[in-house]
C-alpha cells in the first residue's frame, strides 16, 4: 500500500459521507426526523419515570432515562446505515456506486461514518433535553459512558450490515428486515429491565448479545457500583465476532447479487 493510496481511499470515503450529508441537508423532512423521534421517546419515557416517582415506586430515574439514551445509540447505528444503503436503492443509484472506483469497504465505511454523525446529533440533543426536563445528565454513567456507547455502536453496525445483506440476497421485499432487526434484539438485551426477569433459556441467549452487558453495566454504575470492565471485555469480544460475521455475510450477499444480476434490477 503506497503513501498515495491512503489519501485516495480517504477521499473516496469522504465522498460518500459528503454525498449523504448533501442529500440530508436538502431534505427538511429527513433533518426533522433526526430530531423528532429521539425527542418523542425521551419525553414519553421521562413522563413514565415521573409517574412512577409520584406513585412512590422505588425506581431510579437515571435507570430508565440512561437506557433510553443508550438505546438510541444502538437503534440509530443500525437503522441509519441501513437507510443510507436503501436510499441508494430507492434512487436507483446502487449500480452506479458498484461500478465506480469506490470499493465495498470504502462504501461501507462512508455509510458508517455518516451514521455515526447522525447518532452523535441525536444523542447530544437527547442528553441536553434530559438535563433540562428531568435533571438527569448522561455523564452520571461516568467512565463507562464512552465504552458503553462504542460497544452499542459496533453492535448496531453489525445488525445494520446483516439487514443490508438480507436486501442484497432476497431483494427489496426484505428491506423491512433492514430497519426492524434491531427491535428483535430489544427485548433480549435488558434495556429497560434486568436480564434476570427473562426465562432461563432467554437469559442464555441474552448473554450472547453484546448490548446486554452494556445495559446491565449501566444499571450497576447508576446504582453506585464500579464499571464492570470484565463484562465489557466480553461484550467487546462478542462485538468483534459479530462484526466480522456481518462483514462476511455482506460480502457473500454482494457476490450473490453480482453473480445473479440483482444490482441492475434494484429500483425497477
Amino acid at each position: 500500500m503506497t503513501a498515495l493510496t491512503l489519501p485516495a481511499r480517504a477521499q473516496r470515503v469522504r465522498g460518500v459521507v459528503r454525498r449523504d450529508f448533501a442529500a440530508l441537508r436538502r431534505s427538511p423532512i429527513r433533518m426533522f426526523e433526526i430530531v423528532f423521534w429521539p425527542t418523542v421517546e425521551l419525553v414519553l419515557w421521562g413522563f413514565v419515570t415521573l409517574f412512577l416517582q409520584s406513585q412512590r415506586v422505588p425506581f431510579v430515574v437515571g435507570f430508565l432515562l440512561g437506557a433510553v439514551l443508550l438505546w438510541q445509540v444502538l437503534q440509530k447505528a443500525s437503522n441509519e446505515i441501513s437507510i443510507a444503503f436503501l436510499e441508494d436503492i430507492w434512487s436507483r443509484n446502487l449500480l452506479n456506486v458498484q461500478v465506480s472506483p469506490l470499493s465495498s469497504g470504502e462504501y461501507l465505511l462512508g455509510l458508517m461514518l455518516f451514521a455515526l454523525g447522525k447518532v452523535v446529533v441525536a444523542v447530544a440533543l437527547m442528553a441536553v433535553l434530559s438535563v433540562l426536563l428531568y435533571g438527569f445528565g448522561i455523564t452520571a454513567v461516568g467512565a463507562g459512558l464512552v465504552p458503553f456507547m462504542a460497544l452499542l455502536l459496533v453492535m448496531g453496525w453489525s445488525l445494520g450490515l446483516v439487514g443490508i445483506a438480507a436486501v442484497l440476497r432476497f431483494g427489496e421485499n426484505a428491506q423491512v428486515i433492514a430497519w426492524s432487526l434491531v427491535f428483535v434484539a430489544q427485548p433480549l438485551t435488558g434495556i429497560f429491565y434486568p436480564v434476570s426477569v427473562l426465562p432461563a433459556p432467554l437469559q442464555a441467549v441474552a448473554h450472547a448479545i453484546p448490548g446486554t452487558y452494556v445495559f446491565e453495566g449501566m444499571r450497576t454504575v447508576l446504582g453506585g457500583g464500579a464499571v464492570p470492565w470484565a463484562d465489557l471485555a466480553v461484550a467487546a469480544a462478542l462485538d468483534v465476532v459479530y462484526l466480522a460475521a456481518a462483514l462476511g455475510v455482506f460480502a457473500w450477499a454482494l457476490r450473490y447479487a453480482r453473480a445473479h444480476g440483482k444490482l441492475s434490477r434494484f429500483g425497477d
